[in-house]
């Protein structure tokens, strides 16, 4: 490696080596009050949909809009902010999107009719799916290289205490008798508040040094914000071609592009190692890396594929589950079944979610998601094949439980984390942008379909289907996704360092 190239290097090395700290874990709650909201808004509508069936004269395809809606809108929303992080900085975008999915969650509470609770529910589901796009690169490009996949985790797995808030909460004003007319308008209302508590501190946040470097080619902005996260000065620092303190100028402009033909060097793990194998990929105009190209067309397959398949299974099972806990006791009710989903939440889900966090960068991302896909696999499939899976309750109920602690320790975490490390800075955005997109687009269709296959093949039908698909899942795993567990980002993307950039940056 050049002395040139190391001396980018050495400005992300205090970020990449720095011991968790305080600005870590704001970055992480900052992201993962959004989180919360997300998990809260999206599953809380399962239940009201059945306070409002004799309210607003609900019929089965309109319950099925109203479950899946804002999933729908969310593919919208990932696109859009994941496009225009690459495009505008990350810092302009964080906060709008949570603004957006406040102001839905508060009209909600105010709809009058079910048209009119539809389009609310589609204006939360933008800020929903600007969320996702958002807040895992954030999160991904503050990081260190030995903890990256425990923050994004931990952002992820907010999403955990929203899954047992919607049916803890909901609970409460079941079993205190709040009117079915009073009781879902403070339901979802509620989703505003934890979203809200966040929207300053996003819009506060400093522009992530990857950002700064790779795309504007800002060389003391980012030493500025590596010492203000580690309270370490970088060795690096601008050679005198821009002036001290001012920003250097963008890359790919035609004022110091690589020679014709000559190719950047990577970034590599700080002794300039490059993924084995792998060639330099081309970048497009502007400097900016080609999702197109190889290595990083077959990523986006494996990172948009697995989490379309992985949220088809996850949220029509969710997202359904008082239609599935309705047939499965018929005689129970609506705050029995609510008691039963918080139950396989607290139980099953959410210790997956955080036994995910701590083993994440130490068995690694792809191993947890192909085991993940594998036992919900065999789990659905012993609920469709065993004679009682689909109707005994001490049957179904622990194999489902299972299907879910290994969808929270398995492919529901590792989707999100993976689409914001193996990606170079210039297409992280939208790379995981299209990633968020194919996974809302999975749980619009989960949520919108199964309650039509419930009706029409039975829970045993339904969880056939749920098998095939993890199946798929397990291939596309194993095909098409690399291990960044313990990488640089830089490594773990396959980050070339255009020759503009280079000529910029020297050790001092």
């Amino acid at each position: 490696m050049s002395d040139q190239t190391a001396s980018v290097t050495e400005l992300y090395r205090p970020l990449d080596e720095a011991e968790l700290g305080r600005k870590h874990w704001l970055t992480v709650f900052t992201a993962g009050m959004g989180f919360f909201t997300d998990a809260y808004d999206l599953f809380i509508i399962g239940t009201v949909t059945v306070l409002l069936t004799p309210i607003f004269h609900l019929s089965t395809d309109k319950i099925s809009l109203l479950n899946s809606a804002s999933l729908l809108a969310s593919v919208a929303g990932a696109l859009t902010f994941g496009r225009l992080m690459d495009r505008l900085g990350r810092k302009r975008m964080y906060g709008v999107e949570v603004a957006i999915l406040v102001a839905g969650a508060i009209l909600t509470a105010f709809a009058w009719n079910f048209v009119s609770l539809l389009i609310f529910r589609l204006i939360v589901g933008y800020g929903v799916g600007g969320d996702y796009a958002t807040s895992a690169v954030i999160t991904s490009e503050y990081a260190n290289k030995r903890s990256r996949g425990r923050l994004v985790g931990s952002v992820f797995a907010m999403q955990g205490l929203g899954l047992l808030a919607g049916p803890a909460i909901a609970s409460i004003f079941l079993g205190a008798g709040v009117p079915n007319s009073i009781a879902w308008r403070l339901m979802l209302g509620l989703g505003a508040i934890p979203a809200a508590s966040v929207i300053y501190l996003r819009r506060k946040i400093r522009e992530t040094p990857r950002y700064t470097l790779s795309v504007k080619g800002d060389v003391a902005a980012t030493a500025s914000t590596v010492a203000w996260v580690t309270g370490q000065q970088p060795a690096a620092h601008g050679n005198g071609s821009s002036p001290a303190g001012a920003a250097s100028p963008p890359l790919g402009n035609g004022n110091g592009s690589s020679p014709a033909g000559a190719a950047s060097p990577p970034l590599g793990n700080g002794n300039g190692s490059s993924p084995a194998g792998a060639a330099s990929p081309p970048l497009g105009n502007g400097g900016r890396a080609r999702l197109t190209s190889k290595p990083f067309l077959l990523r986006l397959i494996g990172t948009a594929g697995s989490w379309f398949l992985m949220d088809i299974a996850f949220y029509g099972n969710s997202v359904s589950s008082p239609l599935i806990l309705k047939l499965l006791e018929p005689s129970g009710t609506l705050l029995d079944h609510t008691l039963i989903s918080l139950a396989i939440f607290a139980v099953a889900a959410f210790p997956g979610y955080w036994l995910a966090v701590f083993l994440m960068d130490r068995i690694g991302r792809k191993r947890i998601q192909w085991q993940g896909f594998a036992v919900m696999t065999l789990a659905f499939a012993l609920i469709w094949l065993l004679p009682d899976g689909a109707s005994a309750v001490g049957v179904f109920l622990p194999l489902f439980a299972i299907s879910y602690f290994f969808t929270e320790f398995g492919p529901n975490m590792t989707t999100f984390v993976y689409p914001s490390e193996i990606f170079p800075t210039s297409v992280r955005g939208t790379g995981d942008g299209i990633s968020a997109a194919a996974g809302k687009l999975g749980a619009f269709l989960g949520a919108l379909f199964v309650p039509h296959l419930l009706a029409a093949v039975g829970i045993s039908g339904v969880m056939g289907v749920m098998a095939g698909v993890s199946v798929i899942g397990i291939v596309l795993t194993l095909v098409a996704l690399p291990e960044p567990k313990g990488q640089t980002l830089e490594l773990a993307s396959a980050e070339r360092v255009p020759e503009a950039l280079v000529d910029q940056v020297s050790v001092g």
